[in-house]
């Protein structure tokens, strides 16, 4: 339909054309907004000089910005998290972690994914904070002011992430041993000095005994033996574009309801090969923070369930 003439007639139509315009991008989902802007970390190597940098657990939840008004996933999806949880959080952006403890992600996933938040999952939720966005000034400024603030907001489901020195490779290491022989998954290091600014860099880095990455499913292959008529492995796709297949790590429930198509997993590996493929990859979790969204799971096709 043609846009109405600029003349008297037409003009109170145009306008209302115009304020309909304008009603429906106010009402745009929460959804259609950016992702915020966060550091993201790089893998630790031996030869960092520790003495640049502070300790902290890698907590196995998932990552939160908080804008001072509302609760964010790293791929730009509001939380919808109870008026209860947010209310009490201060008017400055923080950035850090949703976690019900070690463990946990499974279910954590399930409460802080729902339109409908459930009050009473929420009860196990903690918000940790490690962050907090503030301009030109280095980490260990912004952590002081961290921990004053958290603790002026006196909310119980707003946590602190300690942040402790680390003296040599070898206490690291126990570090994390601690912490994995606990349920833990590992240990972050953010550099002292460091500003807060998006992208990966080695001002943040992350260690593990064992290397992960990310990848998209592509498809599924039939279990055989004991797997018939279950998921016999992944097939997935990596950032360089080659496919990999992945038939360790799952439990029997997710081989009979296996990430769909087009869902992003996490896996672990030991390693790369001569050609520069992972070695010993095995499926760790689905990466999901889409709110609404469904698990990511889905039913094996008729030819998989008959082991075809």
């Amino acid at each position: 339909m043609p846009f109405p003439s600029s003349s008297s007639s037409g003009l109170p139509v145009l306008i209302s054309v115009l304020l309909c315009f304008l009603a429906y991008g106010l009402s745009l989902p929460a959804h259609a907004a950016q992702p915020p802007a966060v550091p993201l970390a790089n893998r630790y190597d031996q030869n960092v000089d520790l003495r640049n940098y502070w300790l902290s657990e890698k907590l196995d939840g998932v990552r939160a910005y908080w804008d001072g008004e509302r609760l964010w996933s790293r791929g730009g999806h509001q939380y919808q998290a109870p008026d209860w949880f947010t209310d009490p959080l201060p008017e400055r952006p923080l950035d850090g972690e949703l976690w019900a403890g070690r463990g946990e992600f499974a279910r954590l996933s399930g409460i802080v994914r729902k339109t409908r938040p459930v009050d009473a999952e929420w009860q196990q939720v903690r918000f940790h904070v490690f962050d907090m966005p503030a301009g030109g000034a280095p980490f260990s400024e912004r952590y002081r002011q961290l921990k004053a603030l958290v603790n002026e907001t006196g909310c119980e489901h707003l946590v602190l992430v300690v942040q402790q020195p680390v003296a040599s490779h070898q206490a690291l290491m126990s570090e994390l041993d601690a912490i994995v022989a606990k349920g833990g998954e590992g240990v972050m290091l953010k550099r002292i000095d460091s500003l807060y600014q998006a992208g990966r860099s080695d001002d943040l880095l992350k260690v593990k005994r064992y290397q992960d990455a990310e990848a998209r499913v592509v498809g599924h292959t039939a279990g055989q033996g004991k797997y018939a008529g279950m998921l016999g492995a992944l097939e997935v796709q990596l950032a360089d574009g080659r496919v990999l297949r992945i038939g360790t790590g799952f439990t029997d429930q997710q081989r009979r309801h296996p990430p769909a198509v087009g869902s992003i997993i996490t896996f672990r590996y030991r390693g790369l090969t001569s050609t520069g493929l992972p070695r010993f990859a095995s499926f760790l979790r689905i990466r999901n923070d889409k709110p609404g969204q469904a698990a990511g799971v889905t039913e094996l096709s008729p030819a998989h369930r008959n082991g075809r």
